[in-house]
Parts: structure tokens; C-alpha cells; sequence
């Protein structure tokens, strides 16, 4: 029997995965109860996808199928010369959850943080988010921060 971490793979997207991460994506959106525009999705695909950009994506793999996603984004900081790494969103679909499938893209995304040799890895969460919350508190601290938001438009 076959170790189940063993079956997973953890990788940059290509070119070629849009049609694997798209599915995760919008049950990604699903779950927050959002819905990005087409548009956007289409223009952050092609953002993952240049090198000059700061935004880079992974994708679990299992058996030849993505499972999970992760996307994170470098920026400066006024905070620290080197950049901080801010992971912006993690998905793992409901039948594999609990098989430390989030940890392992939360840990690709640390190894890719430490290669840039950024000041700090942070992300956020909703409140009502528990069970993501148990990973979190397993591998990062809570540093009390509370993000406010104004609207921009309209």
C-alpha cells in the first residue's frame, strides 16, 4: 500500500494546467461566495504565467489531476528591505481534505519565499473558516493583526 503523500505531486503551473485549475478556482470563489469576472481570471492566468510578474500558482497533483491550488504575490514592504510574500489563496478540494495537502502548498510556497529570500510569508482567513484555521494555527501564528476595508468604487 502506497503512502497517500507519496501519490501527491506539488508544482508551478503551465501553460497547459488552465483547464485543471479553473475548476479549483471557482470552487475556491464558491466557497468565499464571491465571483470574479472572467476577465480578471483570464488576465490573473496569464499573470501566473510571466516571469516579471509577481504573482506566482501551484497545483497539487494526484494521479494526473489537480487537487489543490495556491497562489501567492511578492511586494515590498515598508517594513523591510526584502520583499514579503503574501499567500493570497489556498484551495484543497473537499474529498482529499485532512491529508496535509494544504500544508504541503503552504510549504512550497515557504520554500519559494525562502529562494527569494523574502522578510515574511503571511496570509489571511475568515473568521469562520475552522477548519483552515486548525492547519494555520499547526504551522503559523496568529499576530493579531484585523484588516479593515473602504470601498474603491462606487
Amino acid at each position: 500500500m502506497s503512502d497517500f503523500l507519496n501519490e501527491i505531486t506539488i508544482r508551478e503551473v503551465q501553460e497547459n494546467d488552465y483547464e485543471g485549475w479553473l475548476p479549483l478556482w471557482l470552487e475556491y470563489q464558491k466557497f468565499y461566495q464571491v465571483n470574479i469576472p472572467e476577465d480578471v481570471t483570464q488576465e490573473t492566468w496569464k499573470r501566473f504565467l510571466e516571469p516579471a510578474e509577481p504573482l506566482r500558482a501551484a497545483l497539487a497533483i494526484q494521479s494526473g489531476r489537480p487537487v489543490g491550488m495556491v497562489t501567492t504575490v511578492f511586494h515590498r514592504s515598508t517594513w523591510a528591505q526584502a520583499d514579503y510574500c503574501y499567500l493570497e489563496d489556498l484551495y484543497v478540494s473537499p474529498g482529499v481534505r485532512g491529508k496535509n495537502i494544504g500544508k504541503s502548498l503552504i510549504k512550497w510556497v515557504q520554500k519559494l519565499a525562502q529562494e527569494k529570500q523574502c522578510a515574511r510569508l503571511y496570509w489571511h482567513t475568515q473568521e469562520t473558516n475552522h477548519r483552515a484555521q486548525r492547519l494555520y494555527d499547526w504551522i503559523g501564528e496568529k499576530p493579531g493583526i484585523i484588516e479593515y476595508r473602504m470601498k474603491l468604487q462606487g
